[in-house]
């Protein structure tokens, strides 16, 4: 009798585990959504962009959107990389400078949510920033699969530079022991007109 009721139990428990893992995971899965910009509508140069350094968000704060045109795909980004803004969509990591600055701005997020299919995105691919201050367009220049604790992608950059992150590999079950790495250059920048901001 103590055997059924145990059984009743445990199933009861790993419903509840399984309803609370699909409830963030559609949650990661429902952040995306179809892009606003492309490429194409950049008509400025990266040097008509104020670059100087903007007031920090607070932890938890919506940022601005990552477009990812080669997976014809815009997720939101937020202030930190802790795991419950992970949930949410990209975290930015915030010890790295807003998109746009000059140096090196770090991306975050998990790759069975908003970066499935990340690994289709590679050298020369576009990745655009949109924030309240302006849209920016960047090249990817180098993909890189580091070990988990490899802390090499938060170094400064010379110039504006957008690292985006996430687990790998792909298809991996449980805590992934590497990270899949874009570094992308900015190659354009335009500010955001005042009917788009309203």
């Amino acid at each position: 009798m103590w055997r059924k009721k145990i059984s009743v139990v445990l199933i009861f428990v790993g419903v509840l585990i399984a309803g609370y893992n699909l409830y963030w995971l559609s949650k990661g899965y429902s952040a995306s959504t179809k892009p606003e910009i492309r490429p194409s509508d950049f008509k400025e140069s990266i040097e008509t962009i104020k670059t100087e350094a903007k007031i920090k968000p607070v932890l938890g704060e919506k940022i601005g959107v990552l477009t990812i045109p080669k997976l014809n795909r815009s997720l939101p980004i937020f202030e930190g990389t802790n795991s419950d803004i992970l949930k949410q969509g990209v975290g930015h990591f915030t010890h790295s400078v807003l998109p746009g600055e000059n140096n090196n701005c770090v991306l975050s997020g998990h790759r069975d949510t908003v970066f499935r299919g990340l690994g289709e995105v590679g050298i020369n691919d576009e990745l655009i920033v949109t924030t309240d201050d302006g849209e920016y367009l960047y090249k990817i220049r180098k993909v890189r699969i580091v070990d988990q604790r490899d802390r090499t992608v938060l170094v400064p950059k010379p110039k504006s530079t957008l690292t985006v992150t996430t687990c790998y590999p792909f298809g991996f079950i449980g805590n992934a022991p590497k990270r899949y790495i874009l570094v992308a250059d900015l190659i354009a920048a335009q500010q955001i007109e005042k009917h788009q901001a309203q």
